[in-house]
């Protein structure tokens, strides 16, 4: 039963770390120790601290959560709307890394 209960948990973490955030700014803040990562709505900053630092082995200095709006857009003249995402910044200790490049 308790490895069934653990594989409930790995289930969630997964859930919630689905995949990492890679842009300009996001390789800007790697710089300073942060990753960022696509979490979805319902996530909140503890669980999310939670998965972090058991699917990764890390330890995690702080977590900042954003909600970025969809944008406007016009696909092949037709109007459209992107969907709107929710961004988790995690600040890791000194020392800590995560490489993104490999996957989750």
């Amino acid at each position: 039963m308790a490895a069934k209960k653990k594989a409930e948990i790995q289930e969630w973490m997964y859930e919630i770390i689905s995949r990492p955030h890679i842009t300009e700014k996001a390789t800007l803040g790697s710089e300073h120790g942060q990753v960022t990562f696509v979490v979805p709505p319902s996530a909140t900053k503890p669980k999310i601290k939670v998965a972090v630092e058991t699917l990764f082995g890390v330890k995690v200095k702080s977590v900042n959560t954003l909600i970025q709006k969809g944008k406007t857009k016009r696909f092949k003249g037709v109007k459209g709307v992107r969907s709107d995402m929710k961004k988790a910044i995690i600040s890791l200790e000194e020392g800590q890394t995560i490489d993104t490049s490999t996957g989750v």
